[in-house]
């Protein structure tokens, strides 16, 4: 598989301040791929300098095969943005301000498809200066994608969007995957990063910290947690002997068994609990999550 985007030693300094440090990744053709971390980690410099807006200090940076801080406006022309922030002529309306846009590429998109792609089909002659913050975010989506691009940038796409609007939008955002679109993420919602991304990449301080799947950065968590309400007349000391847990902690009213063995032991405390006629109140087994993963590898508390 081709790599869109390749990444070796980069770093960038603000004076004494290393806001990218030592940093390597790539990006594979045709896949989702996730730069996660806290505000101040790099991502926002590092999606910079892959956009050709700031220069590296060190290191070497290829996009589509090209420096970007020295590409042409063919380049341009296969990349599509979506940053942070926009802003736009109020008095335009959607339609003008994307068609305005599309004359920017060789083969824009279709300007009503697009807007029906990012759900704004019945705000087309609507002034963007009316519209309200989760709209003209989806401004700056369709302002993203209308030049057909073979590289996508989003960066925190779906800020101020509601909870269907964002789940339209990941079946969006899947869709162009799917169509040979490679992708590069920012978000601070880790359900979307972990229904999206193919692969991702841990920022904090300036460096990589982890990068994988989503599935093989949970996996090496390791244990699972089993929690219910703590039986009468039965201790802790007794149901780690009976279910051969890892860790049995104490919560409360309630009881947390750390495992990695997860059926094994569940068939011993249900057994057990059959056995002794005890019923095991708010039983639920809680696997660790994305978020688990990236509290863990930031140094961040939940």
């Amino acid at each position: 598989m081709t790599d869109v985007i390749e990444v070796e030693g980069l770093t960038k300094r603000f004076g004494r301040l290393t806001a990218v440090d030592d940093v390597s990744f790539v990006v594979r053709q045709g896949e989702i791929f996730g730069l996660l971390g806290e505000n101040g980690a790099g991502k926002t410099t590092t999606l910079e300098i892959l956009e050709g807006f700031q220069c590296a200090d060190r290191g070497s940076v290829r996009v589509l095969g090209i420096d970007p801080h020295s590409a042409h406006r063919d380049w341009r022309d296969r990349i599509g943005l979506v940053l942070q922030e926009s802003d736009f002529d109020p008095v335009h309306t959607v339609t003008e301000t994307v068609r305005l846009f599309a004359s920017f590429f060789t083969h824009p998109r279709d300007v009503d498809e697009t807007l029906a792609m990012v759900g704004l089909a019945d705000k087309a002659r609507e002034r963007v200066g009316r519209l309200s913050g989760g709209q003209k975010r989806r401004v700056d989506v369709a302002l993203g994608i209308i030049g057909q691009p073979d590289l996508l940038f989003l960066d925190e796409p779906t800020t101020g969007f509601d909870p269907v609007a964002r789940s339209d939008f990941w079946s969006v955002i899947e869709g162009l995957r799917d169509a040979g679109t490679s992708i590069v993420l920012t978000t601070h919602y880790m359900e979307e990063a972990e229904r999206l991304c193919d692969r991702l990449a841990i920022m904090a301080k300036g460096r990589v910290v982890a990068e994988g799947t989503s599935t093989t950065l949970i996996s090496a968590l390791g244990a699972t947690t089993i929690r219910f309400v703590l039986p009468p007349n039965l201790d802790v000391a007794t149901l780690g002997t009976i279910t051969s847990a890892t860790f049995v902690a104490r919560e409360a009213m309630a009881v947390a068994l750390l495992t990695e063995r997860v059926p094994e032991v569940l068939l011993r405390l249900l057994t057990w609990s059959q056995a002794n006629g005890v019923t095991l109140e708010q039983l639920e087994v809680v696997r660790p999550t994305l978020n688990d993963v990236f509290l863990g590898a930031t140094g961040s508390e939940s």
